[in-house]
C-alpha cells in the first residue's frame, strides 16, 4: 500500500459564491459544480437526508479544493468565525507564490484581511491573509 498523492481537501462553506470568487482571485481554477444528494451520499459521509452543492477548484499544479454548501442538513458552526491559529484542527491552507506583495495587495482589494507577515531568514517570506468566512490562507514566497 502506498499513497499516490493528495487528491483534495474539503471546506464546508455557507457563502459558496463568495468562496469561489475568493479562490479564483487567488489563482485557482473553477472546474465546475454539482448538487449531490440521496442515500448513497448520506452513507458515504454519515449524514441523513443530504443535499449539498459541491464546487471543485484546482491549483495550477493540480491540487484540489472542494467547497461544499450544505442545504440539508444545515451546516453547523463550531466555535468562532475566525478562530486563532492555535485552535485545534485544520487551521489554514498555504500556497507558494512568486510575488507575495502583489498577491497580498490583490487579495486585499478583493476583501481579504492581512493577518501578518514575516521573513524566515533569507529563504522565505511568509504572510497570512483571512478571507470569507474566516478562512486563513498562508502565502509563501521563496527567496533567492
Amino acid at each position: 500500500m502506498a499513497l499516490k498523492r493528495m487528491d483534495n481537501i474539503l471546506l464546508v462553506v455557507d457563502d459558496l459564491e463568495g468562496m469561489k470568487s475568493f479562490f479564483i482571485e487567488l489563482g485557482l481554477v473553477f472546474e465546475g459544480q454539482a448538487t449531490v444528494e440521496g442515500p448513497e451520499v448520506g452513507r458515504l459521509i454519515g449524514l441523513a437526508d443530504v443535499r449539498a452543492t459541491v464546487a471543485m477548484m484546482r491549483t495550477p499544479d493540480g491540487q484540489g479544493i472542494e467547497l461544499d454548501k450544505f442545504h440539508t442538513p444545515d451546516a453547523i458552526r463550531f466555535g468562532p468565525v475566525a478562530p486563532p491559529v492555535n485552535t485545534l484542527g485544520l487551521r489554514r491552507i498555504m500556497f507558494a507564490v512568486d510575488d507575495i506583495d502583489t498577491v497580498i495587495a490583490h487579495m486585499q482589494a478583493h476583501g481579504a484581511e492581512l493577518v501578518g507577515q514575516m521573513q524566515y531568514g533569507d529563504t522565505y517570506r511568509l504572510a497570512y491573509i483571512r478571507g470569507p468566512e474566516g478562512i486563513l490562507v498562508g502565502l509563501a514566497e521563496q527567496l533567492g
